[in-house]
């Protein structure tokens, strides 16, 4: 099952779940009903948890603006040496790509 089906099956028990305890708890807790929809609510809200903790999301990159000039600096250079600007931008982009697939 995948985490995005999980997440809305929880989420159609949390909207379910809390109307129906509040109208339970109105009409009178006689036969349990209150005390069944809150757990149904809460082991929906553990589903979930577990769920999200098992499952490995992949972080964000964390953009550094320093470290984006000096490459840019250094792309510049080159580019004054006299390299294709192109080719030096697109060595930057395959290094990019080479260093996001090895994590």
């Amino acid at each position: 099952m995948s985490l995005r089906l999980i997440r809305y099956l929880c989420l159609c028990i949390f909207l379910a779940g809390v109307p129906a305890m509040i109208v339970s708890s109105i009409r009178g807790n006689n036969a349990g009903y209150v005390v069944t929809f809150g757990l149904t609510t809460a082991l929906a809200a553990v589903i979930l948890i577990a769920a999200a903790a098992a499952t490995k999301s992949p972080r964000i990159d964390v953009f550094s603006d320093a470290l984006a000039e000096k490459i840019e600096s250094r792309v510049n250079e080159l580019i004054t040496q006299g390299a294709d600007e192109d080719t030096a931008r697109q060595l930057v982009r395959q290094t990019i790509d080479l260093v996001r697939g090895s994590q």
